[in-house]
């Protein structure tokens, strides 16, 4: 069963072929960095149209790659949201026009479930029940996956996602964009204890989190060293305000896991990239003697090849979609 995978929630155009639901064949990414760094974000339109430029030059890439054509796919996928709206219709909409061109079936996928699943091509079928943080540019929440497959949301930010508080730091202190990648880098230089920034909710007991009042931190404390005439030591201030987000995601992740009996971890999104978040959490499931599973980095940012696998998963159940399927932009993970 060969399934190809189409991902263009938000800046990556990306395309994915996999086979039997755990071989990767193909995974093909046409970035946008370079267009929206001048922005410090996403643009949106901007988004839209590069996708139309380069969504079937990369699925012919993808092709290649695997070494067959349309006609040999059993199925197609296309992530159906959450993500921009506009970004989302050039996926679906060529996603519909490949199926019906070559009568196949649709399979319109979840891009935050498919940043689950996609662990499988690395460690097969994933066994749930199990605990997942799912961490990214625009979501960071907490869920259970049950026995049946489903998603029960156990937590979430209440305001900023971390990918977007990395981003606004990031730009806030001067780094490039995509954030998360830079403050990342620049954290390994500094000290994680040398400032103690907040960590909301960290005690409480809910799975929730907050980040925006870490952001704000951080930007006051630079302002009142720079109202001093004070030079900040930045490798200081991205480890401190890194290892601040990473200790509320470690704390409420591996709480909610104990809590709820699960004895699996699976850690996703982009954010899961970072590489002082993998190696706390490494850290704290072998402490706690919980299972940790974490896709390599190729496979945490956003893929075809994660699109692909979940689509896979859903064809193997029977869970197709007609030619009207829709965007939603706000698709939760849970249900």
């Amino acid at each position: 069963m060969l399934v190809l995978g189409i991902e263009t929630s938000c800046d990556e155009t990306a395309v994915g072929i996999v086979e039997d639901r755990f071989t990767l064949r193909a995974n093909v990414i046409a970035s946008q960095v370079d267009l929206h760094a001048p922005y410090g974000g996403v643009v949106p339109e901007v988004a839209a149209r590069a996708h139309l430029e380069a969504l079937l030059p990369t699925i012919d890439h993808a092709l290649v790659e695997a070494g067959c054509g349309l006609s040999d796919m059993d199925a197609i996928a296309v992530t159906s949201g959450p993500g921009l709206i506009g970004a989302l219709l050039v996926g679906v909409s060529a996603a519909k026009g490949l199926a019906l061109a070559h009568d196949k079936p649709l399979v319109g996928v979840n891009h935050l479930r498919a940043h689950v699943e996609v662990a499988q091509l690395e460690f097969g079928a994933l066994e749930p029940p199990l605990a997942a943080l799912v961490v990214s540019g625009g979501h960071t929440s907490i869920v259970a996956m049950g026995a049946d497959g489903r998603f029960r949301q156990l937590g979430a930010t209440i305001d900023d996602a971390a990918g977007e508080a990395f981003d606004k730091i990031a730009r806030f202190i001067g780094l490039g964009y995509p954030g998360g990648p830079e403050i990342d880098r620049l954290a390994r230089q500094g000290d994680p204890a040398a400032i103690d920034f907040p960590r909301a909710m960290l005690h409480d007991d809910s799975y929730d989190m907050s980040l925006s009042g870490l952001k704000t931190a951080v930007i006051r404390y630079l302002r009142k060293l720079e109202a001093a005439g004070q030079e900040p030591d930045l490798a200081d201030v991205a480890a401190s305000f890194q290892e601040a987000i990473v200790d509320v995601q470690v704390v409420k992740t591996l709480r909610a896991a104990r809590d709820e009996g699960l004895e699996r971890v699976v850690l996703a999104g982009g954010v899961a990239a970072n590489s002082r978040l993998r190696a706390r959490f490494a850290d704290a499931c072998e402490r706690e003697g919980l299972g940790l599973v974490v896709p390599s980095i190729p496979l945490c940012t956003d893929n075809g090849a994660m699109v692909a696998a979940s689509g896979a998963n859903l064809l193997a159940a029977g869970t197709v979609a007609d030619l009207d399927l829709g965007v939603d932009p706000n698709l939760p993970l849970a249900g």
